[in-house]
């Protein structure tokens, strides 16, 4: 098996491999490219995340300063997905993020695993697991997600935690480790936060639809 397949197969392979290395560091010039931009480059900073992404869906925005171990190499990222300042993305194999998907600031996706025999961790090595994050999902400052792990379409992932196991569709899940809370249900249709009620009127005139109860 070449050494770049390995990053894929979930084997354990030597990251510092030259072959490896050599790409690694060009990937990171384009990702030190796209911290350096200004904010009224917007045009650029899009231009270089089509160049950096594996796959980057329209009206993908991503705050500098944003990190990934391979320059975001292996992140696929559907439609309007927001990342804030300081996304992490430890992306030595694939990272998968559905349309609509928030992250608060300081998120950290990571792929990486080191085997638990010390003799191999003193060879560097390592292995690589793809996480996978749904459509619509939220996931609060903080968040850490662990290699291997699914996060359903439309989750809601509270400050702070960390996510070591899947993560069902449509819940409210939070703290380390992540568990869920309770499922999204209708009180979420009439209350946006705590007994603060929606404004249906008002979101229709910002173009939301009411939710249609599925």
């Amino acid at each position: 098996m070449e050494t770049t397949d390995r990053l894929h197969s979930g084997e354990i392979y030597d990251p510092m491999d030259n072959e490896l290395y050599t790409e690694q560091l060009r990937r990171l010039e384009l990702l030190y490219d796209y911290n350096q931009t200004r904010p009224s480059e917007g045009e650029r900073r899009a231009a270089l995340l089509r160049e950096m992404l594996a796959e980057v869906g329209e009206g993908c925005y991503l705050e500098p300063p944003f990190h990934a171990n391979w320059g975001g190499a292996h992140v696929h990222l559907g439609r309007y997905v927001y990342a804030n300042f300081g996304f992490t993305c430890v992306d030595d194999t694939h990272i998968y993020v559905g349309d609509y998907t928030l992250f608060g600031p300081n998120v950290v996706l990571a792929t990486p695993n080191h085997p638990f025999l010390p003799e191999l961790r003193k060879k560097g090595l390592q292995y690589n697991l793809p996480v996978r994050i749904g459509e619509g999902c939220w996931l609060g400052a903080g968040v850490v997600v662990v290699p291997g792990v699914t996060i359903g379409d439309y989750a809601v992932i509270g400050a702070g935690s960390v996510v070591t196991r899947d993560i069902p569709p449509r819940v409210l899940a939070a703290g380390n480790p992540c568990r869920v809370l309770r499922e999204l249900d209708e009180r979420d249709r009439k209350y946006y936060h705590r007994d603060r009620e929606i404004d249906w009127e008002a979101m229709r005139k910002l173009g939301v639809e009411t939710p249609s109860g599925d």
